[in-house]
């Protein structure tokens, strides 16, 4: 099995192998901080200090333990996870742009931590040794974002989301018929920074070197805008919105200087046709609804 997965692997130029693997880790990111933006309403500006935390935490489990990949990336999602309800609890009581501007100090905080963390080998940065599996590290990585795709689309349909929806929509209100809006948002908050934190140990163990640099502001810029552009709240827009954008780099590298005005070019000319993205208030449910509904008529 092992050798027709790394022949399958093998058959794709690596070049498109590369974009392939960088769309399936930016769909993770990006459905982890769609659970926190776009289903519960928090706007948070510090995802990549996740990233980073997931990155390094789980690169120093495969140096110190070598434990299997998946173990690892359990263990980085829990310890990702249990960093942001530490952090939520305070700051989450915060709203609008005080919560935007503490996530966002909160990400050069961990930035600068990392840039002076002997460990981790300090602004040099850490070369990341192979990850233990079976699988190629590309089949790995799609595999990954197909399970956050289904984890992310129950959790919208879920009690747990249609609660996360009210809070989004409007938080005293939903705290006047019982719901524990402190408790969710932690709760969400942690679930989005736990799929920050996988998706940061598939970026470590697929580049094979990080450094604290590579999770910046602008990177956490990239993912809110994917998240935008598919549309708030939207599972499939985020898929569509992650795609667009982490390949977009490449096909922009004949202006790569431009980068970044493109970004915002596209995000104001969104805002003016069709302000709630892509696939705005779309999810994979309602998708398969209308498409029964089709095959019915």
């Amino acid at each position: 099995m092992a050798d027709f997965l790394n022949s399958l692997v093998g058959a794709v130029d690596p070049y498109m192998m590369q974009i392939l693997v960088n769309i399936g880790i930016a769909i993770v990111l990006a459905l982890g901080l769609n659970v926190i933006v776009g289903l519960t309403g928090q706007l948070s500006l510090g995802h990549a200090a996740f990233m980073s935390i997931g990155a390094f935490t789980s690169a120093m489990v495969t140096i110190k333990t070598g434990l299997p990949f998946s173990m690892n990336l359990l263990v980085t999602g829990v310890v990702t996870g249990i960093v942001a309800a530490a952090i939520g609890f305070p700051i989450l009581r915060l709203t609008g742009d005080y919560l935007a501007i503490c996530t966002l100090g909160f990400a050069e905080i961990v930035k600068v931590f990392f840039l002076n963390f002997e460990p981790t080998n300090k602004a040099l940065g850490l070369t990341v040794p192979p990850a233990k599996t079976m699988i190629p590290m590309p089949i790995y990585v799609w595999v990954v974002a197909i399970l956050s795709i289904v984890l992310v689309t129950f959790v919208q349909s879920s009690r747990f989301g249609r609660a996360l929806k009210a809070i989004r929509e409007d938080e005293i209100a939903a705290e006047a018929m019982g719901i524990n809006t402190a408790r969710y948002k932690i709760q969400a908050f942690a679930l989005g920074s736990f799929m920050a934190g996988v998706g940061g140990g598939l970026y470590a163990h697929f580049l094979s070197y990080i450094n604290p640099s590579d999770f910046g502001f602008l990177k956490s810029v990239d993912i809110l805008a994917m998240v935008v552009l598919g549309g708030l709240g939207s599972v499939p827009g985020t898929v569509i919105g992650s795609s667009l954008l982490a390949s977009a780099p490449e096909f922009l590298r004949f202006m790569s200087q431009y980068r970044m005005l493109v970004y915002g070019a596209l995000l104001v000319f969104l805002m003016v046709f069709r302000p709630n993205g892509l696939l705005g208030g779309v999810n994979f449910t309602e998708l398969l609804l209308r498409a029964i509904g089709k095959k019915r008529k």
